[in-house]
């Protein structure tokens, strides 16, 4: 019998080491290992043996095993590398130049955001950020809303569950929600709790409302808004900047007027239109762009500002919003896709 293993190891050896596949390996393993297997016909033979010799023999048939078993493993291991080898291709020679197009550039999002900021720092205004995530206080309370009001209904904001803790956010108010920001009027309220007028901030960033996503509408998107607070602040200074902003952008042709709305936090509010049929794919003289108005006193008594004493303006608008008319595309879903045929053109 010990010749016997050792003719078979021998040949489990030389068969093993000349298997190209997977499949041949395990038509192998089978003929050696499998219920019928020659090595398992063996392990029968064992029976046979005296029982004086059994013990010996028993130790040989083991290390025989080992031995077949450590020549699968290996012949198996080999195959799998070969594998992955093939699968990988030819080796990376790294003192190649790359292969990729070029360096990318900002998505226009970011361009029109930063253009919007550059021409607000020349007017004097100071970049702001705040968190996404809110409690009811800063998205509602601090503007005025009333308790009432649709925007406070879980049909148009994003509510997380009461339970929910966030680590950077501390409630204001014992008992209230947090949520997804809906606008970036937050940060404006978290910028004059930091400190005494006068003020003059500009906030941009992504905020959430509960919009069923077509063409021009997303449960996600980009707003700038922007905030003066001084002594004397008028309708006047307000379109004053307006003015400024858009023609800086959109061209000197550029002109604005104002509408009477409502704003839970300004008083009185307007509606801004733009004249813009010098841009691409606007086919009216004037479209709606953004909302403003004098901050209403109450906003001020909510931070602590004296609103005998202090006034001012605010006003926001959507960056795709103004993307869109800036590039001409007709679909906001572009932004959000990452294709980059359509991100190209903006290199």
């Amino acid at each position: 019998m010990q010749e016997n293993l050792t003719a078979l190891l021998a040949k489990a050896s030389a068969e093993l080491a000349a298997l190209r596949t997977r499949a041949e390996f395990e038509a192998a393993k089978a003929r050696y290992v499998g219920p019928h297997g020659e090595f398992t016909v063996l392990l029968k033979q064992l029976g046979t043996v005296p029982k004086e010799q059994r013990p010996a023999m028993g130790k040989l048939v083991n290390e025989a095993k080992a031995q077949l078993q450590a020549q699968l493993d290996a012949a198996l291991a080999r195959i799998a590398g070969a594998e992955i080898t093939a699968q990988l291709g030819p080796a990376v020679d790294p003192t190649l130049p790359s292969p990729d197009a070029g360096p990318g550039t900002r998505h226009p999002l970011t361009l029109v955001r930063e253009e919007m900021c550059r021409i607000l720092r020349k007017a004097g205004f100071t970049v702001v950020e705040g968190p996404e995530v809110e409690t009811e206080f800063y998205n509602f309370d601090a503007l005025n809303t009333p308790a009432d009001h649709p925007a406070r209904d879980t049909q148009d904001t994003f509510f997380f569950p009461e339970s929910t803790r966030f680590g950077n956010i501390v409630r204001k108010v014992p008992g209230e929600r947090c949520l997804l920001r809906s606008h970036t009027s937050t940060v404006q309220i978290r910028a004059m709790l930091k400190g005494p007028p006068p003020l003059r901030v500009v906030s941009p960033g992504r905020v959430y409302r509960r919009d069923t996503t077509d063409a021009t509408h997303s449960a996600n998107f980009h707003q700038i808004e922007f905030l003066y607070v001084d002594r004397n602040v008028t309708v006047r200074d307000l379109k004053a900047l307006l003015d400024y902003l858009f023609a800086s952008l959109l061209g000197r042709d550029t002109r604005t007027r104002f509408r009477p709305h409502y704003f839970s936090y300004t008083e009185p509010s307007f509606e801004v239109d733009l004249s813009a049929q010098h841009l691409p794919k606007v086919n009216k003289e004037w479209i709606e762009i953004a909302g403003c108005g004098i901050v209403d006193p109450a906003v001020f008594e909510a931070v602590g500002y004296d609103p005998a004493v202090w006034t001012g303006y605010a006003c926001g608008l959507g960056l795709e919003r103004l993307a869109m008319l800036l590039y001409g595309i007709d679909d906001i879903r572009y932004f959000y896709q990452n294709d980059v045929r359509f991100l190209q053109q903006f290199a």
